[in-house]
């Protein structure tokens, strides 16, 4: 949900709760000036009746069923209404309903004091009306109104008057009592006044997020927008004009972190070539020299071999020893060099894939038997897993660069296992179209502390584990492993625990080259 509607949402709710309270407010105050009205009518009704008539006790003594039949003549312009004679006790001595009361029956005698003080106006600013009991209705919730009277001979104190005005019944329905208590042109002044607001305040909240919408759609653009891509600041275009509101003030904020972001992005871009140009050029120079200085170590092994044939001096074991040191280091120096060319040459912007489709199974026994004969010597067994006939591994990708990946997990998993161990090679068809390469041993395993950093460049594991990261063991190898399945578009996983073994699966998605060359800013 949008800024935009939860704040259009939020106006329109509180618009209908400010109406809903102007309803529950207007009928509250109609309800008290009804209760009012009630009151100050009835305190005036028994006023006339007290002028008048003095001897209402006399009255009801001499002839009660007269006195009561005289009493309805006095009410019976008031529907709503009933009278009662009390005594000085609050008894109920003659009534004008039509419920027959039990004998003694009596009223609060509080309320009948107040309402007959607050009809002498002694309080009634602040008793404006009076709420007391309705002997009709059993309930204490009817407007009353009292007059003292003089009590009857014999008698002691005064009596009282008592008027009930009775609640109007409730309709039928909650809609007819709000159609009763409000009339139809101020609901629909209420409803107009809500409907015009709620359009003004969407108004308003349209022009107020109006930048910030615009604002969102540049952001939105500009994220499925490569950095590379932008030419002549064609990304500062798609903002909006800034304003002087804080929108305008984001607005420009965000510009000023764009404009330092493509400068930042063109000085990595520069150390990066930097990077790679000093690091293919340093790898290209030195591929030379050492190329020739193990040559010469091999040629000067060879000609010691062949002088050791005939009768070689003692002194010269040590020589030898030394050269063979230094041509193992030589080579492994080499190996380096070469593999630090690779990582350049794999890192261009530039380096495109020769795609080709094959069948990975048949990929994996050539892999399998290349190394055949060093696993023979390792006493370890390696071998592959015949794949699913019905659904064959085959892929589109760089062959030579697969090659090398493999190699180099092989190679790995052959440095560091002990003699006896097996090494398994496997490639399967996956449920997306792709393929899924694993190489699995039962070597030593991998600590856990080392997984997470098992392809980073230069990160060495430690001897004892395997697959080793790297060729030569400069933490080199799986780091061409994970770029080169990147170029893929896939991923790699490993999984390991120490003392059980490792298994590092390959995923190749279908069409996952042809995607990665294609995606934009590609490094």
């Amino acid at each position: 949900m949008s800024v935009r509607l939860k704040i259009a949402l939020t106006m329109l709710a509180t618009g209908m709760v400010t109406a809903l309270l102007v309803i529950v407010t207007v009928m509250l105050a109609f309800e008290r000036l009804e209760h009012e009205t009630t009151f100050q009518r009835a305190s005036a009704f028994l006023a006339r009746i007290g002028a008048e008539y003095s001897d209402l006790f006399e009255r009801h003594r001499r002839d009660p069923p007269a006195f009561n039949m005289w009493l309805r003549y006095l009410v019976l312009y008031e529907p709503d209404a009933q009278l009662y004679l009390l005594d000085p006790q609050g008894t109920v001595l003659s009534s004008t309903g039509q419920t027959k009361l039990p004998p003694g029956f009596k009223v609060a005698l509080a309320p009948v004091q107040m309402a007959a003080s607050a009809a002498a106006s002694r309080i009634r600013n602040s008793m404006p009306y009076v709420m007391g009991d309705d002997p009709e209705r059993m309930d204490a919730n009817a407007v009353i109104a009292a007059r003292e009277v003089g009590a009857a001979s014999g008698g002691d104190g005064a009596g009282y008057l008592y008027f009930v005005g009775h609640k109007t019944d409730l309709p039928e329905s909650s809609w007819q009592a709000l159609r009763r208590s409000i009339a139809w042109p101020a609901l629909l002044a209420i409803a107009a006044i809500v409907a015009v607001t709620t359009l003004l305040a969407a108004l308003v909240i349209g022009s107020v997020t109006r930048p910030l919408r615009a604002l969102t759609q540049a952001v939105a653009t500009l994220s499925q927008r490569s950095l590379d891509a932008d030419q002549a600041g064609a990304s500062q275009r798609l903002l909006p004009a800034p304003s002087k509101d804080e929108f305008g003030q984001l607005t420009a904020a965000f510009a000023m972190l764009l404009d330092a972001l493509h400068r930042q992005w063109a000085a990595l871009r520069r150390l990066d070539q930097f990077r790679r140009e000093g690091v293919s050029n340093l790898s290209h120079d030195l591929r030379s020299p050492l190329t020739a200085t193990a040559a010469c170590l091999e040629t000067l092994e060879r000609r010691w071999a062949a002088d050791g044939a005939v009768q070689a001096p003692p002194e010269r074991d040590e020589d030898r020893r030394m050269v063979a040191i230094a041509l193992r280091n030589t080579r492994n120096a080499a190996g380096l060099v070469r593999s630090l060319g690779d990582l350049a040459r794999l890192d261009e912007p530039e380096f495109r894939l020769r795609i080709e489709t094959v069948d990975t199974a048949e990929l994996l026994d050539a892999i399998a038997l290349r190394f055949a004969e060093r696993a023979v010597r390792a006493g370890i067994t390696l071998s592959t897993v015949e794949a699913d006939a019905a659904h064959p591994p085959v892929a589109r990708i760089d062959v030579e660069l697969f090659e090398r990946a493999m190699a180099n997990l092989v190679d790995n998993a052959l440095k560091f296992c002990p003699p006896g161990a097996r090494i398994t090679l496997a490639a399967n068809a996956s449920s997306d179209g792709g393929i899924e390469v694993c190489v699995a041993d039962n070597g030593p395993g991998i600590a856990a502390a080392d997984l997470p950093h098992l392809f980073d460049r230069f990160f060495r594991s430690r001897a004892s584990v395997a697959p080793a990261t790297g060729e030569g063991g400069k933490g080199l190898g799986l780091a061409i492993v994970k770029r080169i399945v990147e170029l893929h578009g896939g991923e790699v996983e490993v999984e390991s625990r120490p003392g059980e073994g490792t298994r590092v699966v390959l995923r190749l998605p279908k069409d996952g080259a042809e995607r990665a060359e294609r995606r934009p800013g590609k490094s």
